[in-house]
């Protein structure tokens, strides 16, 4: 059997840099995704200092730009002979300035494009690698936090809020995985997503002013399962609620409103 080799993007702290130090001590290869270079070669270092039998790798690039996303996945495409694990993490939280409306590169509202866009246009550009991989899986971090979208307003341009956005942009990511999850059925390749756990003490939670009530280790074991559980080697386009498969917000089981997510989602990601 093929040692594992996965990608964790957001993996220069909090829940990304706990799921980095947790796989490379299972051994493999650990792919880690940054977008400050500094911090992540700290991270790698560490990573490699707690875990000297493991690969490390990393990957620099800044998710609210997706010509930074299709080129980093061109990368690890042309650099890494296989892909078991993709597990999308990385995140823009509600922000320290909640009603402050912030842009992507392209002009997207951020949290929609960071949380939903590059995450979603990642795993399109790295689906080559993962079928040629199979069996691998497919692992978004979501949230329990989850409002219905707004197809006239999707960029939320009146009555803006960050934690609004935050919750409105993973319930995109859950449809967005539950859509791609029925076309991959039976390429080997599952997609699933989960709330990991309640209000994690991570910065982007701090920096929203809330207080953390549990510790990182908290959600990298249920996110660990989906990854790497034999007994979900089948289970795909789910939502889980730490360990338990539950139902997520009424509008990612409307599908015509995933389609109509799907169909703008394309279009913003392929116009670079």
């Amino acid at each position: 059997m093929n040692p594992r080799t996965t990608l964790i993007t957001g993996a220069t702290q909090g829940l990304g840099r706990g799921l980095a130090l947790d796989l490379a001590a299972r051994g493999g290869t650990v792919l880690l995704h940054g977008r400050d270079r500094s911090r992540l070669e700290h991270v790698a270092a560490e990573v490699r200092a707690a875990a000297p039998r493991s690969t490390v790798r990393t990957y620099l690039a800044d998710l609210a730009d997706l010509g930074q996303v299709h080129a980093m996945a061109a990368r690890i495409r042309a650099a890494e002979p296989r892909l078991d694990g993709l597990i999308n993490n990385a995140v823009a939280g509600g922000g320290t300035e909640p009603l402050k409306r912030e842009l992507s590169h392209q002009g997207h509202e951020l949290r929609f494009a960071v949380n939903h866009l590059a995450p979603y246009a990642l795993t399109r550009d790295l689906l080559p690698l993962l079928t040629a991989s199979a069996p691998a899986r497919v692992v978004n971090v979501a949230s329990i936090g989850q409002e219905a979208l707004d197809f006239d307003d999707l960029m939320l341009e009146r009555d803006y809020e960050g934690l609004r956005a935050y919750c409105k942009s993973k319930l995109a990511l859950i449809m967005a995985t539950f859509h791609l999850a029925a076309e991959l059925e039976g390429t080997g390749v599952t997609v699933n997503t989960l709330h990991p756990a309640h209000l994690m003490d991570t910065a982007g939670v701090r920096a929203y002013g809330l207080t953390p009530v549990t510790g990182i280790d908290e959600g990298v074991r249920p996110t660990v399962r989906l990854l790497i559980d034999p007994d979900l080697a089948a289970t795909t386009g789910r939502y889980f609620d730490q360990f338990t498969d539950t139902r997520a917000h009424a509008q990612a089981y409307d599908t015509e409103a995933r389609e109509r997510l799907m169909k703008l989602t394309h279009a913003l990601i392929d116009q670079d």
